[in-house]
């Protein structure tokens, strides 16, 4: 079986390709991004990949926050 080579930049490509386009959704339907998000993320197609994204981008943005590096923390 072939090896296949990882691909560490899969958020910046996913989250890179249409920016702004289901924040525009939902704006549309007069909601934040998260209540539309929790709506639609079992829609087919793409809005719901989309949704399902948007839910995904904003539980790691969230864990990312508090790991990473510390500043001025143990040495």
């Amino acid at each position: 079986m072939a090896h296949r080579k990882r691909n560490r930049h899969w958020m910046q490509k996913a989250f890179g390709k249409h920016p702004g386009r289901f924040s525009a959704k939902a704006r549309r339907a007069g909601k934040s991004t998260q209540e539309y998000a929790r709506e639609e993320k079992n829609a087919p197609g793409a809005l719901g990949k989309e949704a399902r994204l948007a839910a995904l981008g904003k539980r790691l943005a969230k864990r990312r926050h508090h790991r990473g590096h510390s500043r001025g923390g143990r040495r």
